[in-house]
């Protein structure tokens, strides 16, 4: 099959789209939002009209050094600042009322620097754990195929996946200003099951390719595996991101990057199982007979 052939176009591809995404994250650093870095989320509504973004912000910045409007729906809008005291608090709720029309508050949280950066540390390790568990799923899976390539080989190909997966959304993201919140990270662990998922039907067809001992080579057997499962992988995807393309241009403003995010990541996980981590598998077994280059 012609990606097996082409892979090294397919490895070069994703390792300058990886490099960039680190660049990008060193670079220019996460935008952390206030579940991660701590701060004050409000949220009001109106009975008439809403007011225009220009004169919410002119008041604003008269009690209050910075703050992020975001709107919602027809009727509400979202207030994001620092830590805010109570009288602070009351200033910008007093803000927000503009002529007649009076603000609502509909919710208010408050999160301390310190939580913040807990609830941070703990968002990365729970994406560092599933990982690890993936991984070893994997190689426990495939524990029963130790020809040409070793078990643990599927499980660590499936893991430089799905980081492939991820890491690039995430740059993308980054590049952009995206805020990296609570959803952010509920998104990336959507992305690793719908990979990780999609991956497996690949090996798996690989695993029985192997035991039929259909095709002579491990190269053919990768290729005629992609051939079988291509459309399968290609269809289901394709559902997924017609969906995912619905929620963000019909779904509220509040989820659009969630949707955007998962929209990249499924599509970068699916082009990751079939020009990525097959012919990943094919390396590793040409590098353990010392035939990695060609």
């Amino acid at each position: 099959m012609f990606i097996i052939r082409l892979r090294k176009v397919f490895f070069t591809i994703s390792a300058l789209a990886m490099v960039a995404s680190i660049f990008a994250i060193s670079f220019y650093g996460f935008n952390f939002g206030i579940d991660f870095k701590g701060g004050s989320l409000l949220e009001v509504t109106y009975e008439g009209a809403r007011p225009d973004v220009a004169d919410l912000t002119a008041n604003l910045d008269k009690v209050i050094s910075s703050s992020h409007i975001q709107l919602a729906g027809e009727k509400d809008v979202f207030v994001r600042t620092k830590d805010l005291t109570d009288k602070e608090h009351t200033d910008v709720l007093n803000a927000l009322t503009v002529g007649e029309n009076k603000a609502v508050e509909k919710r208010f949280n408050s999160i301390g620097p310190v939580i913040g950066k807990e609830l941070r540390s703990k968002a990365w390790m729970a994406i560092i754990a599933v990982i690890l568990g993936i991984m070893l799923f994997i190689a426990f899976a495939f524990r029963k195929v130790s020809q040409p390539i070793s078990s643990w080989k599927y499980g660590l190909v499936t893991t430089i996946s799905l980081v492939h997966d991820i890491l690039i959304p995430t740059g993308i993201f980054v590049y952009f200003g995206k805020e990296v919140n609570s959803l952010f990270v509920v998104a990336l662990l959507s992305i690793l099951g719908i990979s990780v998922h999609d991956k497996i039907v690949v090996f798996d067809r690989i695993r029985e390719n192997l035991r039929l001992h259909l095709y002579k080579e491990f190269t053919e057997t990768v290729g005629k595996s992609l051939e079988q499962t291509f459309a399968r992988s290609i269809n289901t995807s394709l559902t997924i991101l017609a969906v995912l393309f619905a929620l963000f241009y019909f779904g509220p403003e509040t989820t659009r990057d969630f949707s955007l995010l998962l929209f990249t990541g499924v599509a970068i996980g699916t082009y990751s199982s079939i020009f990525f981590g097959a012919p990943l598998l094919v390396w590793f077994e040409k590098l353990q007979l010392g035939k990695g280059s060609k």
